[in-house]
């Protein structure tokens, strides 16, 4: 049965500067890959790794739903493994935001650990480009 990662984010940034660094292509390529990605419903895209002895480095996508500024949803094929990553996201009454990432379908184990460890890490940079 296919599984899932659900993990939430609080963002000092307004909502705005958050859906900017979701969706514009050269601060996605500074917290998560290169990338040729546009904010437009069925846009096909990739990321783009350093290739190693067990991944090639490519991460095929395509954007399946945008509603600016709180909802993104993008497929995430990898490694054999078929997902989608959806991002919600609210704006608080301090001005901060609050986000919500899901990516489901994972088969394989690996993929899912991997995901598991690197989405937190990939945040942790985000709120770096955010600062």
């Amino acid at each position: 049965m296919p599984k899932g990662i659900s993990l939430d984010f609080q963002f000092a940034s307004p909502i705005d500067r958050v859906w900017a660094a979701l969706t514009d292509s050269a601060i996605l390529s500074k917290w998560v890959y290169p990338n040729d990605f546009r904010a437009v419903v069925g846009h096909k895209f990739q990321f783009r790794a350093e290739p190693n002895q067990w991944w090639d480095g490519i991460i095929d996508c395509q954007v399946l739903e945008i509603e600016e500024p709180n909802r993104l949803q993008y497929s995430w094929k990898s490694g054999g493994e078929n997902t989608v990553v959806t991002w919600t996201m609210e704006q608080a009454a301090d001005g901060s935001t609050r986000a919500h990432l899901e990516q489901w379908g994972f088969e394989g184990e690996q993929s899912f650990q991997g995901a598991s460890w690197g989405w937190p890490r990939m945040v942790e940079q985000l709120q770096s480009a955010l600062a």
